[in-house]
C-alpha cells in the first residue's frame, strides 16, 4: 500500500515535469548580438578618453538658451513623436497580455435543438471551457515576439526623439546663421553703393575710366543677388521649425536676427565606441532580431500537436412539449484536446524554414546596422576636428583683415588715403566674416550630426509627450 501510495504522489510531478519539458523544447536560439565596433575610434582627436560619456543635453554645448527651450517645446508638441508615443503605449498595452491566449477560456452558449421526427424541441444551455498548454517553445516563443515588437516601438520613439532634436538644432543654426549672412551680405552692398557713388564722383572728375564704374556695378548688382539665398533658408527654416513644434505659423521672435549658436572652445573629450548602442536604427535591428526569433519559435511549436484541457457543462429542456418533461441531470464532460497536423505539416515545416531564414536576415541586417553607424560617426567625428580647424583659421584671417581695416581708417583720418579705400577694406572684412560665419555653422552642424550618429543622447524627462486623450 505504501509503494501504491507514492507511485499515486509521483504521478502528478512527472506529468508536470513532462509539461516542463514539453514546453522548453523546439525554442528558438536566440543569437548573441555582439556589435563590431571598434575600440577606438580612427578619426578622434588624439587624447580621447574611452570612459562612458554622459550624453544628456548634447545641444546645450551650443549656448543657445533659445534653442535649448525650442527643443523642450519640440518634444513634448512635434505630431511625429506623438505618433510614435501612441505606438509605444499601444505595444506596452498588447505586451502586457501578450500570453493571456495560454490562459483558460470559458464560453457560455444557448441553442434549440429541434427532434428529426418534429416532436420535441429543446432548449439548450451550456458552458466549454478550453486551455490550451503552450507546449514546444510556444510559451517563450510569445514572449519574445511581444517583447520585440514593443522593442520596435520603444525605438521608433527614440528615433523620432532622436531625429527630431537634430533637426531643430539643424534647422535653428542655419536661421541664425543665414540671418547673420543677411546682414553682412546688406553690408557689403552698401558698402558697394558707397563705392559706386565715389567712382562716380571719380569718373566725372576724370579720375578714373568708365570702366571702373562699370565693374563697380556689376559688383553692386551682384551683392543685391546674394541677397536672396540667405533669405530663402530663412523662410524655409523658419516653416520647418514650426511644422517641428507642431505649430501651423513660425513664433515672430524667430524671423528677429539673434546669435548665431557656436561651440566655442568645445572639443571632443570622450567618446567609447559602445555609445552606438544607443542610436535607434541599432535598437530597432535588435528588436527585429528578437521578433524573428519568436516568430520562428511559434512556427516550430506549430509544427507539433496543439494539445489543451477541455470541459462542456449543459443542461437541456424540451420546449414543444405540452407538458413538462423532466430531461434529467446536467451533463459534464472532460478530457484532453490534441490537434494533430496532418495534410499541413509539410506547409508548416516549410514555414518554420522560412523563419529561420528571416531570423538571419534580420541577424545580417543588425550588423548592417552597426556598420552603418561607425561608418556615420566616423565621417562626422572627422569632419569635426576638420571644421574646427576651419574655424579656427578663417577666425585668425579676420582677424588680419579687422587689423588691416583699421589701419586703413586711420590713413583715410589723416588724409594718406582714400574714402575709396576705406569701402574696399570694409567689403574685404564683411566677407572675411562672412567666411567665419560659414565655419561656424558647418561645424556645429558637423557635431549635430556627430551626435545623431552616436543615438542622439538622452532625451529630456518626460521622455512620452503627452497623450491626446
Amino acid at each position: 500500500m505504501a509503494t501504491r501510495g507514492r507511485r499515486l504522489v509521483l504521478a502528478p510531478r512527472l506529468l508536470a515535469w513532462g509539461l516542463v519539458l514539453l514546453a522548453g523544447c523546439s525554442v528558438a536560439p536566440l543569437p548573441q548580438l555582439k556589435p563590431p565596433v571598434p575600440e577606438t575610434w580612427r578619426n578622434a582627436p588624439n587624447g580621447v578618453a574611452p570612459p562612458t560619456a554622459d550624453l544628456h543635453g548634447w545641444w546645450q554645448a551650443l549656448g543657445d538658451p533659445e534653442l535649448n527651450a525650442l527643443i523642450d517645446r519640440a518634444l513634448q508638441g512635434n505630431l511625429d513623436v506623438a505618433q510614435a508615443a501612441e505606438r509605444m503605449r499601444a505595444a506596452r498595452l498588447l505586451n502586457r497580455h501578450a500570453r493571456d491566449g495560454y490562459l483558460p477560456s470559458l464560453h457560455g452558449r444557448t441553442n434549440d435543438v429541434i427532434d428529426p421526427d418534429t416532436t420535441a424541441s429543446y432548449f439548450v444551455v451550456g458552458f466549454d471551457a478550453l486551455w490550451e498548454l503552450p507546449l514546444f517553445g510556444a510559451w517563450q516563443s510569445t514572449g519574445r515576439l511581444s517583447q520585440g515588437q514593443l522593442d520596435g516601438a520603444s525605438a521608433a520613439l527614440r528615433g523620432a526623439q532622436v531625429s527630431l532634436v537634430a533637426e531643430v538644432s539643424r534647422r535653428w543654426i542655419e536661421l541664425r546663421s543665414a540671418q547673420r549672412q543677411a546682414q553682412l551680405l546688406t553690408a557689403i552692398r552698401d558698402a558697394q553703393q558707397e563705392k559706386l557713388r565715389l567712382l562716380q564722383v571719380r569718373e566725372q572728375l576724370k579720375l578714373v575710366p568708365p570702366l571702373e564704374v562699370a565693374r563697380a556695378q556689376a559688383e553692386l548688382a551682384r551683392a543685391e543677388a546674394a541677397l536672396a539665398d540667405p533669405q530663402q533658408v530663412i523662410n524655409s527654416s523658419a516653416q520647418q521649425l514650426a511644422v517641428l513644434v507642431g505649430q501651423n505659423e513660425p513664433d515672430p521672435q524667430w524671423l528677429q536676427p539673434g546669435a548665431q549658436p557656436q561651440l566655442g572652445e568645445w572639443q571632443l573629450t570622450t567618446a567609447p565606441a559602445d555609445m552606438l548602442r544607443a542610436r535607434p536604427e541599432i535598437q530597432s535591428a535588435e528588436a527585429e532580431v528578437l521578433r524573428a526569433a519568436g516568430e520562428l519559435g511559434m512556427s516550430r511549436a506549430d509544427i507539433y500537436p496543439h494539445v489543451g484541457l477541455g470541459a462542456s457543462l449543459q443542461w437541456s429542456s424540451n420546449i414543444a412539449s405540452n407538458y413538462r418533461v423532466h430531461t434529467g441531470e446536467a451533463i459534464f464532460s472532460y478530457g484532453p484536446i490534441i490537434d494533430i497536423p496532418l495534410f499541413d505539416w509539410g506547409q508548416r515545416v516549410a514555414n518554420a524554414h522560412a523563419k529561420d531564414h528571416e531570423l538571419r536576415a534580420a541577424v545580417l541586417a543588425y550588423r548592417q546596422a552597426v556598420l552603418q553607424g561607425v561608418a556615420e560617426a566616423e565621417t562626422a567625428m572627422g569632419d569635426l576636428e576638420q571644421l574646427r580647424s576651419r574655424e579656427t583659421a578663417s577666425q585668425q584671417a579676420a582677424q588680419a583683415v579687422q587689423t588691416s581695416m583699421a589701419a586703413l581708417r586711420k590713413r583715410a583720418e589723416l588724409n594718406l588715403g582714400s574714402n575709396l579705400d576705406v569701402q574696399d577694406g570694409l567689403i574685404e572684412g564683411h566677407r572675411a566674416e562672412l567666411e567665419v560665419v560659414g565655419a561656424v555653422a558647418a561645424r556645429d552642424l558637423a557635431y549635430v550630426a556627430l551626435y545623431k550618429a552616436l543615438g542622439g543622447a538622452s532625451m529630456p524627462t518626460p521622455a512620452l509627450p503627452p497623450s491626446a486623450d
